[in-house]
């Protein structure tokens, strides 16, 4: 990473958005069991990181960090340029809240992946990708995946 530049801001074009490690390894496993979806469709707010149109549903994938997941191990505010960071955060945490009541008002479902669910290895990853092909496939209410919680029970 590039330093941060004398006005304490950090360069944001050296963060990838899109095609991350993370989105890559839930996808193509998905996309080989069949499961067809579109890719950061911008016909919903925040452009979920897969739309699937035949079941009504969209998945976020979330890093930690970046969306502020509360009690994670991986997410944590740094303690340079610590206001700006808060601040930063909070304002995508109220942004990713907006969206998604957005998307369930219009009776679509979301599934919210954040990054320790993966990374922390609490759980076998083939387990994982049967528990979103599962979700996807049945009609269970939106939810989400974390190292805390990382395979949630369905609710219908």
């Amino acid at each position: 990473m590039e330093p941060i530049p004398r006005g304490g801001m950090p360069n944001m074009k050296l963060f990838k958005s899109k095609d991350t490690k993370l989105e890559l390894k839930i996808r193509k496993p998905l996309f080989a069991r069949g499961l067809r979806y579109r890719l950061y469709n911008p016909q919903w707010p925040g452009k979920p990181d897969l739309y699937f149109p035949k079941y009504n549903a969209v998945i976020f994938i979330h890093g930690c960090f970046w969306h502020g997941h509360d009690r994670c191990k991986i997410s944590h505010i740094p303690k340079k340029n610590e206001s700006y960071w808060r601040q930063k955060i909070e304002k995508n945490k109220e942004r990713d809240l907006r969206n998604q009541q957005y998307i369930k008002k219009h009776n679509v479902r979301v599934l919210i992946i954040w990054e320790c669910a993966i990374k922390l290895k609490n759980i076998d990853f083939y387990d994982v990708i049967d528990y979103i092909e599962w979700w996807v496939k049945g009609q269970a209410q939106s939810t989400e995946m974390s190292a805390i919680n990382p395979m949630p029970t369905f609710n219908f």
